[in-house]
């Protein structure tokens, strides 16, 4: 994402009136508990490490509905 990352990103989403209702699971290649901590701070709903699983993914997306 030019000019963005994935943490920028969703803390935009999440602290905008229009988009802070929409839950995010962000999905990346950083696996350290630091990146999840820091990642669920700025307002991701949960966080999954590359290569993502499907059932994992569909399994976190279900847990939100």
């Amino acid at each position: 994402m030019p000019g963005l990352n994935g943490f920028q990103a969703t803390r935009a989403i999440s602290r905008d009136p229009v988009t802070r209702t929409v839950p995010i699971i962000l999905c990346t290649s950083k696996s350290q508990e630091t990146d999840k901590i820091w990642g669920m701070r700025q307002g991701a709903r949960d966080y999954i490490v590359k290569p993502v699983d499907r059932d994992e993914l569909l399994a976190k997306i279900t847990a939100l509905g």
